[in-house]
């Protein structure tokens, strides 16, 4: 049976409203016991530790990651043969980090701390090769995304199933309303969610 885990980016958690939609979603198919969203810890190391305990629950889960959690859902991807879609991923932050070192602050629990040269080290050590398979990496990408350049993970993952959007925002402007694609990426059988509107979401 299929299971979706779900990964958030950085200084975000599950309450987000993407993590939040899809919770929803499955709640209303009645799925929602197949869907694992953890609270993952700021450092590299210790999140993908959860992570992977996830997966080794789970078994063969579908990823869902979000900006870092892209990231982070790219590399676990390529180590467990998994699927994975991917929401205006980030692409080799640790590259990216040099202007962010110091304190952090996470948006949804108000918890803050130190973003240090070992987090970047540690964020190095995951980089993996592009993924060049449309058929199990799929990447959501909104141009007018206000943290990243959409355009690098256009190049990036180029040989995937990329879905461009103008528009829209970094947290994916209209995420309900794709809900399905989701789902129907994931494997999930229509007719559980086929009759659903999820636009209220």
């Amino acid at each position: 049976m299929t299971s979706i885990l779900y990964i958030h980016g950085l200084n975000s958690s599950p309450a987000s409203r993407k993590a939040q939609q899809l919770l929803a979603a499955m709640q209303r198919i009645g799925l929602q016991a197949q869907l694992r969203m953890p609270a993952l810890h700021h450092h590299p190391r210790q999140a993908m530790a959860q992570l992977d305990e996830l997966i080794a629950e789970l078994g063969q889960p579908v990823l869902v990651g979000s900006s870092l959690g892209g990231y982070y859902a790219t590399h676990l991807a390529a180590r467990h043969g998994l699927k994975a879609l991917l929401i205006n991923p980030a692409v080799l932050p640790h590259e990216r980090f040099d202007g962010y070192l110091g304190e952090q602050t996470n948006h949804y629990s108000g918890e803050t701390w130190q973003l240090t040269h070992d987090h970047v080290e540690a964020l190095a050590e995951l980089a993996v090769p592009a993924p060049q398979d449309p058929a199990q990496v799929q990447v959501w990408l909104q141009t007018a995304d206000e943290t990243l350049d959409y355009r690098a993970a256009a190049r990036y993952y180029q040989a995937c199933a990329l879905r461009i959007q103008a528009g829209g925002d970094h947290s994916f402007q209209g995420f309900a309303r794709a809900l399905p694609a989701l789902l129907a990426f994931a494997g999930i059988d229509s007719r559980a969610w086929r009759q659903h509107d999820f636009s209220d979401l």
